[in-house]
């Protein structure tokens, strides 16, 4: 998979002042509704105070120690954004900002969206977001990018369902994301086969070769593959390409829970995997022929890296039941994809992990947040919520955020408070279409749901 640093910036280091005043030793206790509002809210504003000024989008990175790669200051990330789209919808529903401030942020998102190079409907990973032209994510990896953008579709689908029946003007922002959604030819992107491939570039065409095979993190591509109403594949290619004929499933046991899903060839992967397609696609009462409960598959293996970090075989310092959760983030060496292995041999806890799977695991998702807050506060919290990682073996706690690890933390804790994206993602008729389309079985949601 792409376990390599996903950066970008926008430091907006003025707000460490406002929002940093209290100390945790002057912090009062909160109750878990009040704890819950202060990290997504202040999560929130990575994408909202945090985000590039020209696009709207979400910085790759920001680093309030000031400290970045050269020419990296005005990076957009395609993903992140997708996932920054939602956590702004939660903001505009919680009051964070005014109906009409979201709308104008939108509507800003969607112009330069609209501008930004693609290919074959597709952005690429990461965009200079004073310009719109794609800045490479490695030397052939200069073209169009299916994951990424599937991850800010599904952002944008959530968009639309929020607007769409909303003022004049807010219509006719739904109806530009639409044109934008009926742009993707994901049926490009199969390289004439029944697989879809990872990237496509003008210059290195499939060079890349990256065909996308199940389980990681790209389930949610192929729903919104089979749900286009314009460039749509056919199940074969989700049942040959991402499922391998069956292939995927491979029951098997781990800390003492079952899974049924096969992982990359390991056991278990690290707990993005979890997150970023279930953002939008609720996995409650989600099933197809490979896996029957999907929220339960995700919650077995949210509770396996948790109880990786309780039997902490390596010894880790901080590892236990209130500082648990491993997955790709900043590292003590650079950037890494942990996960719960014998391998584990860095220490580094990453707050996205254990937070952003609050939807599957509430009880032991809140002991780490309270941790986080009321012990190790200022040394992990910032202007943006918690830091992206941190070893307390290696005395390591850096400064440092990224889109794609912020993102999940916000939606999936609206997700676990009112379910809000789930709803509108969900409700989206042609996500429906391509849901059914693949065999899934999933619920349906009523009109109450779709009202905004």
């Amino acid at each position: 998979m792409k376990h390599i640093a996903r950066f970008c910036t926008f430091a907006a280091v003025a707000l460490t002042a406002g929002l940093t005043a209290c100390s945790p030793s002057k912090r009062q206790t909160l109750s878990d509704e009040a704890l819950l509002d202060s990290v997504e809210r202040r999560t929130f504003e990575y994408f909202w105070s945090g985000a590039e000024p020209n696009s709207g989008l979400a910085c790759e990175r920001i680093h309030i120690d000031g400290v970045y790669p050269e020419n990296d200051r005005t990076v957009v990330t395609t993903g992140g954004s997708g996932f920054g789209l939602m956590a702004l919808i939660a903001g505009i529903d919680r009051g964070y900002i005014t109906r009409d401030e979201g709308v104008e942020r939108f509507e800003r998102i969607v112009s330069f969206l609209e501008q930004a190079d693609r290919f074959h409907g597709a952005w690429p990973h990461w965009i200079e977001g004073t310009t719109g032209r794609v800045k490479p994510f490695g030397q052939k990896d200069n073209g169009g990018d299916l994951v990424e953008t599937a991850f800010l579709v599904q952002g944008l689908l959530a968009a639309h369902q929020y607007f769409a029946n909303g003022s004049e003007r807010e219509q006719a922002l739904a109806a530009r994301i639409d044109t934008l959604w009926r742009g993707v030819e994901w049926s490009w992107y199969r390289n004439g086969q029944n697989v879809l491939y990872w990237h496509w570039s003008p210059e290195y065409a499939w060079e890349m070769n990256f065909p996308v095979r199940g389980y990681n993190e790209c389930l949610i591509m192929y729903v919104l593959a089979a749900a286009s109403p314009t460039y749509p594949i056919e199940r074969e290619v989700y049942t040959q390409g991402w499922a391998e004929e069956g292939a995927i499933v491979a029951p098997h046991e781990i800390e003492g829970y079952p899974l049924q899903l096969r992982y990359q060839s390991t056991e278990a992967g690290p707990l993005f995997w979890a997150h970023y397609s279930f953002l939008g696609l609720d996995p409650r009462e989600l099933g197809d022929d490979y896996c029957d409960d999907y929220f339960g598959e995700m919650r077995n293996y949210t509770l396996i890296n948790r109880a990786y970090c309780l039997r902490n075989p390596q010894q880790h310092k901080g590892y236990g039941a209130d500082c648990w959760g491993l997955t790709a983030s900043y590292s003590v060496d650079g950037y890494a994809a942990h996960a719960p292995s014998e391998r584990d041999d860095r220490g580094v806890i990453s707050p996205t992990a254990a937070l952003s799977s609050i939807v599957y695991t509430p009880e032991e998702s809140m002991a780490v947040m309270r941790r986080l807050y009321e012990s190790l506060g200022d040394k992990v919290w910032g202007p943006y919520g918690f830091y992206d990682a941190f070893s307390e073996g290696a005395e390591w706690y850096p400064t440092r955020y990224l889109a794609i690890d912020q993102g999940p933390i916000a939606v999936m804790i609206e997700n676990y408070r009112s379910g809000l994206l789930w709803k509108l993602f969900m409700s989206h008729p042609d996500v429906q279409q391509g849901l059914r389309k693949l065999g899934f079985s999933a619920p349906v949601p009523g009109p109450a749901q779709q009202e905004q």
